[in-house]
């Protein structure tokens, strides 16, 4: 049953990630969510400024505490190595749908390109740019970056080796061996 619900819950957590990787394209873009980057309740450009950095800040606390070794070795002390990326997929996940609900627009122009031809190149870069993020979590293999190899072969009961800069001792004691 253990396994069972450890699927469940990293694919829940899989499918999680990918609603806020949309919501967040569409965000950046202004294309076709309901709000966006440009869009919200309006304050001071300073104010803006301030809570943006705040929230990009959270996810970047987030994104780089949790992703270290010193970190993973304590956590799977808590969280069962099966389900640790998932976990981590799942934070980051809620971290960055804080920040895109919370995120304030700068009333400032920024800049504006108004040549038909420039922005054309900049959706050209702004949709190759999420391309070759999307593409690069193939790369290393994306299933295994997310969470869901590690709970699919706990699942069959299929030894995966976790990492080797995790400690043997915290793994026997999480129930994965």
């Amino acid at each position: 049953m253990a396994r069972v619900l450890a699927l469940l819950y990293g694919v829940i957590c899989y499918l999680l990630f990918l609603a806020v990787f949309v919501y967040a394209i569409g965000f950046v873009g202004n294309i076709a969510v309901p709000k966006s980057i440009d869009s919200g309740a309006q304050t001071s450009t300073i104010t803006a400024l301030l809570i943006d950095a705040v929230l990009l800040s959270l996810f970047a606390i987030q994104h780089s505490v949790m992703a270290r070794q010193w970190f993973k070795r304590a956590w799977t002390k808590i969280v069962p190595w099966p389900v640790e990326r998932s976990t981590y997929v799942l934070f980051a996940s809620a971290v960055l749908a804080l920040l895109l609900w919370q995120w304030k627009p700068v009333t400032a122009a920024v800049w504006d390109v108004q040549a038909p031809s420039g922005q054309l190149v900049l959706k050209v870069l702004f949709f190759v740019g999420w391309g070759i993020l999307l593409f690069s979590t193939w790369l290393i293999d994306h299933f295994e970056l997310f969470g869901v190899r590690q709970v699919f072969h706990y699942a069959k009961g299929v030894k995966l080796e976790p990492p080797a800069n995790l400690n043997r001792h915290t793994l026997s004691r999480t129930g994965f061996r």
